[in-house]
């Protein structure tokens, strides 16, 4: 069940809500939780609920474990055990199959007869849910946060179902508290309410647009891939993994809103950065500093020598990579980032600081799209080609006439996703608020009303189009549910 479907926008998530707003006491209304996200996850995965449960069983038991032990070897044992299972729950279902073309790939060279395996199916979201478990016994072993005596608290923790199939990736130690004591307010529902809406706009009225001619391009033989039709491809898939992800983290952090939980922030407009580095602060937010807490600051961050801190970088974005998908493009789209973080840690990112502010921003702006080309690209082969075409290098005979994509629809959304991916609606509304802030106390009141009335018939505008758009048959998944 996805949250851009109208059996959970018109269905499931009211009666949720409504539920949920009767019931007396938070534990009562943690447990409702419990139930719905289960049911959700279970509408499209049924097959592994039992899988999971088994392990949040597990990661619960070790989570006792950790937090009563008095003697670090036993402690640390305990988190050994954690990380192997479920790593090695995510390897397998993750990677088993990868791992078996590689072998086959390997048995083919060497004229030996191949591995036959089963198909290991990949449940939904696992990488999510790996994570999620993991920073539940990290952060009981550095004492951030207690491990709780309910095994329905850890339940909710990951199958809460906001954020179980495509994040943002929690805490333990952020949500725990939430679990126990949290307040359910008009504004914060208001606020919810807006962020859910928004997000819900970004997917439906421009990921979606784009989506269309992005997937035709990539799907273009490379005789038929002109420079120009390239670069538009590009262009649109740049908007739609921003607005398909950043869309559903939205969406995710106003349901959280809605029941009264506070979660991370997942995005903060990448596509104005400067570097590498300042991207990644901004992109997939939860991700990257789950990577820089539990594994590239105990590695020794920047603490220790230029080599080892570059080594330990690239070690990073290669886990990274591989973290999004069984893939070598993955992996190389990973190490690929790992580099120019690398550099820019070198005498080139000294220069670049010195550069024109136009200049910094086009280079971060270029190297990211360029990346995305190796994301998108089911193989090497398919992102030379792409690469050829954008340099003007391809071998083109029959080139498809950039009109056949560049349709009103995906014009629109860019015309609209460009501005509105960077902080363009914050400074409309911090223009009019200092604006208003400036006039008489009567004048001021009455702007102050029509502006609330006027944001409250933006947010059902938006809602009611991007429904209208649902019920046209406009839908398609979120890019991230398969990782």
């Amino acid at each position: 069940m996805v949250f851009s479907s109208p059996l959970f926008l018109f269905l499931f998530l009211p009666v949720v809500l409504t539920v949920y707003a009767v019931l007396p006491g938070v534990r009562t209304r943690n447990f409702w939780l419990l139930l719905v996200s289960l049911a959700f996850y279970a509408w499209g995965e049924v097959g592994f609920i039992l899988l999971l449960l088994a392990s949040t069983v597990m990661n619960y038991l070790l989570g006792l474990w950790v937090d009563r032990s008095e003697k670090p070897a036993s402690r640390k044992l305990a988190v050994a055990v954690a990380i192997f299972v479920n790593i090695g729950l995510l390897a397998f279902f993750k990677y088993a199959n990868f791992a078996v073309s590689m072998v086959n790939a390997v048995c083919g060279s060497l004229n030996l007869p191949p591995v036959t395996a089963a198909h290991v199916p990949l449940p939904i979201g696992i990488s999510f849910f790996t994570f999620h478990a993991l920073s539940f016994i990290i952060d009981i072993y550095r004492r951030k946060w207690h491990a709780t005596t309910d095994p329905k608290d850890v339940a909710l923790y990951i199958f809460f179902f906001p954020q179980l199939i495509a994040g943002p990736i929690l805490r333990w130690s952020g949500i725990a508290p939430q679990l126990l004591q949290r307040t359910m307010s008009r504004d914060l529902f208001a606020e919810g309410v807006r962020r859910f809406t928004g997000g819900l706009a970004k997917k439906m009225l421009i990921a979606n647009a784009v989506a269309v001619p992005a997937d035709q391009i990539f799907a273009l033989p490379a005789n038929e891939l002109s420079p120009a039709v390239a670069w538009f491809g590009v262009l649109c898939y740049t908007l739609q993994i921003y607005f398909d992800f950043s869309g559903y983290s939205d969406m995710a952090v106003g349901l959280g809103k809605m029941f009264g939980f506070t979660f991370i922030e997942n995005f903060q407009f990448p596509y104005i950065s400067q570097s590498i580095r300042e991207f990644w602060r901004r992109w997939h937010i939860s991700l990257s500093s789950w990577f820089r807490d539990y594994l590239y600051i105990p590695l020794g961050g920047n603490r220790i020598s230029g080599a080892r801190t570059h080594f330990n970088l690239l070690i990073v974005f290669f886990l990274c990579g591989l973290w999004h998908g069984a893939s070598w493009t993955f992996v190389m789209w990973g190490l690929y980032h790992g580099v120019f973080l690398v550099l820019e840690r070198t005498r080139f990112g000294r220069v670049m600081e010195h550069c024109p502010r136009p200049l910094r921003h086009a280079y971060a702006v270029f190297v990211v799209m360029m990346g995305w080309v190796l994301f998108r690209a089911n193989t090497f082969g398919g992102a030379k080609i792409f690469f050829a075409a954008l340099a003007g290098l391809g071998h083109v005979n029959a080139a498809q006439p950039l009109a056949r994509y560049a349709e009103n629809q995906a014009l629109w959304a860019i015309a609209l996703g460009i501005p509105f991916s960077g902080p363009l609606w914050g400074w409309i509304k911090s223009q009019c608020a200092r604006l208003v802030g400036a006039l008489p106390s009567p004048g001021r009141l009455a702007l102050q009303t029509l502006g609330a009335t006027l944001e409250i018939a933006l947010v059902v505008a938006l809602l009611l189009v991007s429904s209208a758009w649902l019920a046209g048959g406009t839908y398609n998944p979120f890019i991230y549910f398969r990782f």
